[in-house]
């Protein structure tokens, strides 16, 4: 029995190429699509007062 030692053929290189390149065509198409949908803005507007007691100064 002969062992043949597998080198890295272009076969394997095209593959990874393309898998990387469908993971870039869909993060690049979620964003496209995120970028499309229209969020509401929120009605109720946050007002909250801090006095200024609560701060201490630190040196």
């Amino acid at each position: 029995m002969q062992f043949i030692k597998k080198t890295r053929s272009t076969r394997s290189f095209i593959s990874t190429l393309i898998k990387i390149s469908l993971v870039t065509i869909i993060l690049i198409g979620s964003v496209f699509f995120l970028n499309k949908i229209d969020f509401p803005k929120p009605i109720k507007e946050i007002d909250k007062i801090i006095s200024n007691e609560n701060f201490k100064i630190v040196k």
